[in-house]
């Protein structure tokens, strides 16, 4: 196949599938995603009415740090404290929806975004050396390690929120949640709290936390008490939208192409002609669509070959998930350890 004949984001995919490489990171890369996924301070999840996470606040805090934008920065984060930090905890509301009012119904935290928002104030801290950033992360830190760190079935686990989490005999739990690097930071400043237990239970649970044929994390998790582990009840039982996240944030932390760690998610993005969404851990099922454009740039960092990632030409074309995927999976490649 001549990857010249094909329109852009078909060539791109098709290096990208091909591993060969594609066009080296741009300087307007940045700016491009500013543009079209933040307004103002808020991150906007295109593909789901415009709503804002504390998740994407959190990833976009990381970009704007990761590219010396503290302009940007300083308005994501007075943005997010504004509008999403709990007045009883230094913890944030998950969900903001323009369209509702008030715009945060749910004031349940999402413990991933708490992650992100402090390990973005922790590595802002240290490039702009901030007394504020780094007391501002200090006690994000604190409120997790407080409240959403548990000891359970052997295990140090981290709940996905306050409330809902914990059941009778079992604790809900979401692989993609365990922003390994984060951790991993918090660990190397506060290596008297608990954060390295749980990067070793972490790193011990997603080794255990495997199912089908593909040997893959679900999205949700559900752990007994007596330590055994299946998919969670209450959702489908699929390696999918969250879990994607689970190969980036071991891949950024430090683990190899080839490892142990990643290569069933290689494995299972290169069983077919083109990377699936998803995949039933139970049936076997596969999803009907073709993976995003950044779960593919995820299985080009996971990857053995040495192929850059580039930012697609048509990126007006690409929601906010994908395209923050796509460039988180490339500061990961910048950064990860050798």
């Amino acid at each position: 196949m001549a990857v010249e004949r094909l329109g852009p984001m078909a060539a791109l995919i098709a290096l990208l599938l091909l591993g060969l490489p594609a066009c080296a990171a741009q300087d307007d890369d940045w700016p491009r995603y500013r543009t079209r996924y933040i307004d103002g301070g808020r991150v906007l999840d295109t593909g789901n009415r415009d709503v804002s996470h504390s998740e994407g606040q959190g990833w976009g805090m990381l970009l704007a740090e990761a590219n010396g934008d503290r302009q940007t920065f300083d308005r994501l984060w007075n943005w997010t404290r504004q509008h999403l930090l709990r007045p009883d905890i230094a913890l944030f509301s998950w969900r903001y929806d323009p369209s509702s009012s008030p715009p945060v119904q749910d004031t349940n935290n999402a413990t991933d975004g708490d992650l992100l928002i402090a390990w973005a104030l922790l590595r802002a801290a240290q490039r702009w050396d901030s007394d504020d950033y780094r007391a501002a992360s200090a006690k994000i830190r604190q409120a997790i390690a407080a409240r959403l760190v548990r000891e359970y079935a052997g295990l140090a686990v981290l709940l996905p929120g306050l409330d809902g989490f914990e059941q009778n005999d079992q604790l809900i739990l979401n692989p993609s949640y365990l922003v390994m690097p984060a951790i991993r930071a918090f660990a190397e400043v506060e290596p008297q709290a608990a954060w390295r237990r749980l990067l070793d239970d972490g790193q011990t649970l997603l080794e255990r936390a495997r199912f089908g044929h593909y040997r893959l994390p679900p999205d949700w998790l559900a752990l007994r008490a007596d330590g055994t582990l299946q998919p969670a009840a209450a959702w489908p039982a699929r390696f999918g939208f969250d879990a994607v996240r689970v190969p980036l944030y071991l891949a950024w932390d430090g683990s190899p192409p080839g490892s142990a760690s990643l290569r069933p998610f290689a494995d299972f993005w290169a069983c077919c002609e083109q990377p699936h969404a998803w995949v039933d851990l139970r049936s076997g099922e596969l999803s009907p669509y073709p993976a995003s454009t950044g779960v593919r740039a995820i299985a080009v960092l996971i990857g053995e070959g040495s192929a850059l990632i580039a930012f697609p030409e048509k990126a007006e074309n690409e929601d906010y998930y994908s395209m923050s995927l796509l460039l988180l999976a490339r500061l990961a490649q910048r950064e990860r350890t050798p």
